[in-house]
């Protein structure tokens, strides 16, 4: 499966969602990074539809909460994860 993007946006609160569903992989970062220069204030990543991440989306989940990027709905493996990796960029 795929990565899949999906963009929603609250207008009266002006920002923006994106809802993350697939697998997440470093070729897929690229993407991700576009979506959310194009979307403006993206405040969220949803992954409740993520099924599997590879080290370096987990770097990069990291460095969006960094950047206060609240990441939404992960699973726990993928939250161990990036407490785990977001030691090392401390």
């Amino acid at each position: 499966m795929t990565l899949r993007i999906v963009r929603l946006s609250d207008p009266q609160q002006q920002r923006i969602t994106l809802r993350l569903i697939g697998r997440i992989r470093s070729d897929d970062l690229t993407a991700i990074r576009t979506e959310i220069a194009a979307s403006g204030k993206v405040v969220a990543i949803d992954l409740e539809e993520v099924t599997l991440v590879d080290l370096e989306a987990v770097r990069f989940l990291c460095s969006c909460e960094l950047e206060g990027i609240r990441v939404l709905n992960c699973a726990l493996y993928i939250r161990d994860w990036i407490t785990r990796e977001r030691a090392d960029f401390v």
